[in-house]
């Protein structure tokens, strides 16, 4: 990813509602959060170097994010685990498409039956279509974003049963 691809998510992020965007590739992360004053802030992964961000961008320090409730508190949301379900989640900020246009059939339905490789959907991020496969075999037993929904980095797509 290069700086314009960079100033490109930031002036999209000042221009819209959209407050956290994330992305991954070929051991490149990069993560881009709206700070409490509206100005993006911008962080990098580990093992990748951190672009260079115009200083413009870095009018105030970022404000230190709040620790995230322990699971025993009240109010803490519970994450249930089934045995021998699996999900696929976004690997990206984008919008979920679940054929390659409106004519076409569904790459995936219920019951559809995948294999690690196989292609279950589209998100097209920043004008470009990106496929997105499965990583994992199973049977799909939910379809958990409806087409044409935004979706986040991290988002469940699909409810799998293994095996």
């Amino acid at each position: 990813m290069d700086l314009k691809q960079i100033k490109q998510i930031i002036d999209l992020m000042k221009r819209s509602e959209l407050t956290e965007f994330a992305v991954e590739e070929e051991g490149f992360k990069l993560k881009i959060r709206r700070g409490m004053n509206g100005l993006p802030i911008v962080s990098t992964g580990k093992g990748s170097n951190p672009p260079f961000v115009p200083a413009e961008y870095h009018s105030t320090p970022p404000m230190p994010v709040p620790a995230p409730l322990p699971a025993s508190m009240p109010g803490a949301p519970v994450a249930t685990e089934e045995p021998g379900i699996t999900y696929v989640k976004s690997p990206m900020v984008g919008t979920f498409y679940r054929s390659p246009s409106p004519e076409s059939k569904a790459f995936v339905d219920v019951g559809s039956k995948i294999e690690d490789n196989s292609l279950v959907c589209i998100i097209e991020a920043m004008k470009i279509m990106n496929e997105i496969q499965a990583e994992t075999k199973g049977t799909i037993v939910e379809i958990l974003v409806e087409n044409g929904q935004p979706v986040e980095y991290g988002q469940r797509l699909f409810k799998l049963r293994q095996g």
